[in-house]
């Protein structure tokens, strides 16, 4: 785990790695035409229907349901200690009142399989600063519902709820906040439904499982913010560890209707082998980094988001500090469409979303110095999903087919079309490298037997790995990038030869709302 702050590799420092780009922030008149792509309605109402659910959280039931056994808030260590007692498939109704658990600091709850737990209107659980964990094991098919969760202090990238990423569990219209380490852990089939997953130390979720991959995740109608209250970046720089969720080798997720603000950090971070994505309906805004970031992973849907004043600090930060790179609020490091993949999907598909007044829009990004085996791959000892033996990326056998293309994350196969792009400077209140599309890599030089160095992966991604912009709306004084961070384009050089990218799509560069 751990990643991944987007800087150059330097040969004498492997390990600070890469991501440089463009500069330049001059507005330049383009083409006026009328608008093909009309997607702020669709994406728009995705905000309409959220529920705001950390104002106005469903209450739970008001009395026990029939059967189940009633857990009381004046008895300390009541709740583990009936858990333990019962069988399983038993439902727990917790009374109102703040419930706690014994005061060592591994107390938890441990579920049976099949059981439920359902908090009455004014339930908490409170780990009063003591306790690591909530809820912990391996049973499958565990229920929490209408239940505040807080105060806990999981260390850095664990979690309160579900601490051991059990499978098939239901987390739905819960408050998690207030606790160090992650809100919630992830596994298998989990459903993550209409909660408050609000001011954790590290992330809202971590969508995260020590064994083997998760597959089936749903992520629906939730309020994900202010997460990474504990300033992680600031305290392990460099470390890519914050945000509102971060997903870990997730094969297949459902990201829709959620609410994901104000986080101090990425809003929601895909991050090395994921697959199958998802995201769509939701509404990311005000998050102090990027959106989203979509980093080596695989085959994705993102449609009919709204995306809104986002990257605001982080990029401005790194504008103040002369780095031009194109820090975008959506952003796609070695992640591509992969045909040989099984998903939903062969492609990345970013469609009918609207974006307005956020750091920059969206860069994709390949570090060449960054594969398999390569001491500047950040995802220490993973490997692509395409090589088995990661020991097979070595010189002289990846020099050549197939081993060259399948050692390396790629950003191939993007398709960017239908989407409106707002800026208007005044509101981002910005001057310089807020304005930019992007689509580029570094000059290859790390290591020294690397295939990759010069500028072969910059060609290609901007050439040859079927990336495209179409059929788009763009309001504002846009530029945009291409192959390096040299190559600061108006939108007639962007869409003339040799880029040729938003056929069909129109700017109107003196507009910005």
């Amino acid at each position: 785990m751990g990643i991944k702050k987007r800087h150059w590799a330097l040969a004498a420092a492997p390990l600070a790695l890469a991501l440089l780009a463009t500069t330049g922030c001059e507005s330049t008149p383009g083409a006026k035409a009328e608008s093909k792509a009309a997607p702020s309605t669709s994406a728009a109402s995705g905000a309409r229907s959220l529920a705001r659910v950390c104002a106005k959280p469903a209450a739970g039931p008001a009395k026990a349901p029939a059967g189940a056994v009633t857990v009381d808030p004046t008895v300390v260590g009541d709740l583990a200690a009936k858990t333990k007692s019962s069988p399983p498939n038993t439902t727990f109704w917790l009374r109102p009142g703040k419930h706690r658990l014994d005061p060592d600091r591994y107390a938890q709850v441990v579920p049976k399989e099949g059981n439920r737990y359902l908090g009455a209107p004014g339930a908490v659980l409170d780990g009063g600063k003591k306790n690591q964990y909530a809820f912990g094991g391996t049973a499958r098919n565990v229920t929490i519902r209408y239940l505040t969760v807080q105060r806990f202090v999981a260390p850095q990238n664990e979690g309160v709820v579900n601490h051991d990423s059990a499978d098939g569990w239901a987390i739905e219209h819960a408050t998690i906040q207030h606790n160090s380490g992650a809100g919630l852990m992830a596994g298998v089939r989990q459903k993550v439904r209409a909660n408050c997953l609000r001011e954790n130390g590290q992330y809202g979720m971590n969508a995260y499982k020590a064994t083997g991959r998760i597959s089936g995740l749903v992520v629906e109608g939730n309020e994900i913010v202010g997460n990474n209250t504990g300033d992680w970046e600031r305290r392990r720089k460099g470390c890519g560890c914050t945000g509102g969720i971060k997903f870990w080798a997730v094969n297949g997720a459902d990201v829709r209707g959620n609410w994901v603000h104000d986080n101090r950090g990425t809003g929601l971070w895909a991050d090395t082998n994921n697959n199958d994505f998802r995201i769509e309906k939701n509404v990311l805004e005000d998050n102090d980094g990027a959106a989203l970031i979509y980093e080596t992973s695989y085959n994705a849907v993102i449609r009919n988001n709204t995306i809104r004043r986002n990257n605001g600090v982080e990029g401005r930060r790194e504008a103040d500090r002369g780095d031009t790179f194109p820090f975008a609020t959506v952003y796609l490091s070695e992640s591509g469409g992969e045909p040989r993949i099984r998903a939903r999907t062969n492609k990345i598909e970013i469609y009918r979303n609207v974006l307005e007044n956020n750091w920059s829009g969206i860069t994709l990004w390949e570090n060449a110095d960054r594969f398999c085996n390569s001491p500047a791959n950040t995802s220490s000892g993973d490997c692509t999903l395409l090589v088995k033996d990661t020991d097979r990326c070595a010189k002289p056998a990846i020099a050549t087919a197939p081993l060259y293309a399948d050692c390396r994350w790629k950003t191939q196969r993007v398709d960017i079309h239908d989407n409106r792009f707002v800026l208007d400077k005044s509101v981002v209140k910005c001057t310089v490298k807020c304005d930019r599309m992007a689509v580029l890599a570094n000059y290859g030089t790390y290591p020294d037997w690397s295939p990759y160095q010069g500028e072969r992966v910059a060609e290609a991604i901007t050439n040859r790995q079927h990336n495209r912009w179409h059929d788009n709306v763009y309001l504002g004084p846009w530029k945009f990038v291409a192959q390096d961070q040299s190559r600061v384009l108006d939108f007639g050089q962007w869409q003339g030869t040799p880029y040729q990218q938003d056929a069909g799509s129109t700017l109107d560069s003196r507009a910005g709302g």
